[in-house]
C-alpha cells in the first residue's frame, strides 16, 4: 500500500506494514537542495530489526518495542492500554490535562485547518497517517467505544466503533512518536481542539501503564537524570570539573578571570542550563557567565544533582517522571533561598518548569520562574547594563529560529528580537516567524532519539520545513563566501539543527552555522577584545 490515502479501518487491519514512505513524494526543497543527491537519505530497517520490533506503521522505529511472542502477551498489553485509556478521563488519575483532553474528544469539527498547519503532514506530501486528526480520531473512537457512556453499542450505532487489538495499538504507539508537539495545530484550530495534547496523552498510556517509552526519553533520560544528576550522565563531581575547565577557557578566550558562583545561598537568581550545553556547546554557558558577571547580576548555579540540569523529559511522555524532576528543581531553589529561577536557552525546559509546573507547584514550592530571554532583555535592553556594539557582528548575516515552547506556549516573541537587533545590524526574519514559526524537527524528544532509522526520518521529514525556511531566508547569499548564522536559543533545537546541518552539509556547502543568542551578545560586547564567536563546524 502506498499509503497516500489510509482509513482507520486500514489502520486496524491485522498484518503488514501500513504505508511505505516515498521521499520522492515529499515537498521539494529550494535550490540548491532541489537535487536528490544533496538530500538526506531515508534508510530502510534491516530484516533483523523488522523481525524484532513493532514497525508496521511506516517502517520507521522510534520506540524499539519488541514484538510480543504469544497471544497472552498481546492480550495483556491490550488490557493495560484500555486501563490507561480509562484513567485519562478520571480526575484522580489525570491531574494535568483531563479537561482540555475531554473537550478535544467531544468537539472536533474535522475542518482540517490543523492539517494545513502541520509541517510533518504537509512536507510528507499530505500522507494521511500524519494528519493531526488521524491519531485523534483513533483515540476518539476508542474513547467512545471503551470509556463513554453507552460504550460499544452507541459507538456502533454512530459508526464510531473500533476494536482494540494489539496490532492497532502497536501502530498507534509508533504514531504517537510522529508528532513534535509543536502545537501549530492547536494554535490554528478555530474552536481550540488540541491534537498535540492527544499525542502527549497517548504517550502517557504507553509509558505509565504499559512500560513502553523511547529509551532516549526514559531510560537514558528521566531515569538517568534522577539517578546520576543529569540526563547526560554528568554527576556533581563531573559538573564541578567542567566548571573549573570552563573558567580557564573563558580566561583564555577573553582575558576575563572570575569564579562561577556555585551554591551561593541567598542569590537573586538560580540559573539552570540544559546540562547538554556544558558538553556539546560550552560557549553558551560561558557566554551567560560573561554577561551576568559583567552586568553585576547576583546569581548562582547549583551543584546538587538535577539542580544543574534544566532537562525534564517527562514533560514529553510521562507525568510521574515530569513531577519528580520538577519538584527537585523547586526544592533546590527553595533550599538555596533564591528569589527566582531563570532558565537558560532550552525551550522544553521553559515549558516544563514554567507552564506545566504551575499545575503542581503550590505553597512553598511555587518559586517564581523566568525565561532567560526576558531576563536578558530587561538587563541589556531596558537597563543597558552593558555597552553593546552591533558592528562587531557585521561580518555575519543573522536569522532567528523561534523555539516552539518559547513563542507558541509562552508568548515570548519580541524580547529575543530586540536583543538581536541590539547586537546585529544584519538580522533578517524567516517566514513565517514568531508564533507561526516551524518546529526545528527535534521537538517532543526527537532531537535526542538516535535509534535505528529514526534520525533519517527526522532529518528527511520532521525538520524539512525548518530547512526550507533557512534556505529561503538566505537564498540570495547561499554561496560559501557569506557567513550566515541561525540563532537558535534552545539546546533541543540546536541538537536537531546539528544533525540536520550534518545530513545536508549546510556549513560546508553554504557556510551556514547555528548557535545560541548569548554567544552573539558577547561577540558584540564593546570591551571584549577578541571575537568570542568561533566560525567553525562543531
Amino acid at each position: 500500500m502506498s499509503g497516500r490515502k489510509v482509513s482507520i479501518r486500514d489502520f486496524c487491519r491485522k498484518t503488514g506494514q501500513l504505508v511505505e514512505l516515498d521521499p520522492g513524494r515529499f515537498l521539494p526543497l529550494p535550490e540548491p537542495y532541489d537535487r536528490p543527491e544533496w538530500n538526506a537519505r531515508l534508510k530502510p530497517l534491516s530484516e533483523e530489526a523488522r523481525k524484532k520490533y513493532e514497525v508496521d506503521l511506516d517502517g520507521v522505529a522510534a520506540v524499539k518495542f519488541p514484538r510480543p511472542q504469544t497471544d497472552a502477551e498481546k492480550q495483556e498489553l491490550v488490557e493495560k492500554f484500555l486501563a490507561g485509556l480509562r484513567k485519562l478521563f478520571e480526575k484522580e488519575n489525570n491531574w494535568t490535562f483531563m479537561q482540555p483532553l475531554f473537550l478535544t474528544m467531544e468537539y472536533c469539527a474535522r475542518c482540517q485547518t490543523c492539517a494545513s498547519a502541520c509541517p510533518i503532514y504537509t512536507e510528507s506530501g499530505r500522507l494521511d497517517i500524519y494528519r493531526p486528526t488521524f491519531r485523534s480520531d483513533i483515540l476518539r473512537r476508542l474513547y467512545r467505544t471503551y470509556v463513554k457512556s453507552g460504550g460499544k453499542f452507541t459507538a456502533k450505532l454512530t459508526g464510531h466503533d473500533i476494536e482494540a487489538s494489539w496490532e492497532m495499538i502497536a501502530r498507534l504507539m509508533e504514531l504517537s512518536y510522529r508528532c513534535t508537539l509543536c502545537r501549530r495545530c492547536a494554535q490554528t484550530c478555530p474552536i481550540g481542539v488540541d491534537n498535540g495534547l492527544v499525542t502527549h496523552e497517548l504517550r502517557k498510556i504507553f509509558s505509565q501503564e504499559m512500560g513502553i517509552a523511547a529509551d532516549s526519553l526514559h531510560k537514558l533520560g528521566s531515569v538517568q537524570q534522577l539517578a546520576a544528576g543529569s540526563s547526560t550522565g554528568m554527576t556533581t563531581a563531573a559538573f564541578l570539573d567542567n566548571i573549573e575547565f570552563l573558567e580557564g577557557e573563558v580566561e583564555e578566550r577573553t582575558g576575563r578571570r572570575f569564579r562561577w558562583p556555585i551554591d551561593k545561598a541567598g542569590a537573586d537568581v538560580l540559573l539552570i542550563h540544559n546540562a547538554g550545553e556544558f558538553l556539546a556547546w560550552p560557549e553558551n554557558p560561558e557566554a551567560f557567565a560573561i554577561i551576568l558577571d559583567a552586568a553585576g547580576v547576583s546569581y548562582t548555579l547549583s551543584s546538587e544533582a538535577v539542580g544543574y540540569d534544566s532537562v525534564n523529559y517527562g514533560v514529553w511522555y510521562d507525568d510521574v517522571q515530569f513531577a519528580r524532576v520538577a519538584l527537585r528543581h523547586a526544592a533546590i531553589a527553595k533550599k538555596l533561598g533564591v528569589k527566582k529561577i531563570v532558565l537558560g536557552e532550552c525551550g522544553h525546559a521553559h515549558k516544563a518548569l514554567t507552564v506545566v509546573a504551575d499545575r503542581i507547584f503550590v505553597r512553598e514550592y511555587n518559586v517564581p520562574r523566568e525565561s532567560a530571554l526576558t531576563f536578558l532583555h530587561q538587563i541589556l535592553v531596558k537597563e543597558k547594563r552593558l555597552a553593546l556594539d552591533p558592528s562587531r557582528n557585521d561580518d555575519i548575516l543573522t536569522t532567528l529560529h523561534d523555539p516552539c515552547n518559547v513563542v507558541r506556549l509562552m508568548g515570548i516573541v519580541q524580547p529575543q528580537r530586540e536583543l538581536l537587533r541590539a547586537v546585529s545590524n544584519r538580522f533578517r526574519e524567516m517566514e513565517p516567524h514568531g508564533v507561526t514559526n516551524y518546529c526545528c524537527g527535534g521537538g517532543s524528544g526527537f532531537a535526542i532519539t538516535q535509534d535505528l532509522n529514526f534520525p533519517d526520518w527526522r532529518n528527511s521529514l520532521a525538520g524539512r520545513a525548518k530547512l526550507r525556511q533557512i534556505l529561503d531566508v538566505f537564498q540570495d547569499v547561499l554561496d560559501p563566501g557569506h557567513k550566515k548564522y541561525v540563532c537558535a536559543p534552545c539546546s533541543n533545537c540546536k541538537g536537531a539543527l546539528r544533525d540536520m546541518f550534518a545530513a545536508y552539509g549546510l556549513f560546508e556547502r553554504c557556510s551556514i552555522l547555528y548557535g545560541g543568542l548569548v554567544e552573539l551578545i558577547v561577540n558584540a560586547m564593546a570591551d571584549v577584545e577578541k571575537p568570542f564567536l568561533e566560525w567553525e563546524w562543531r
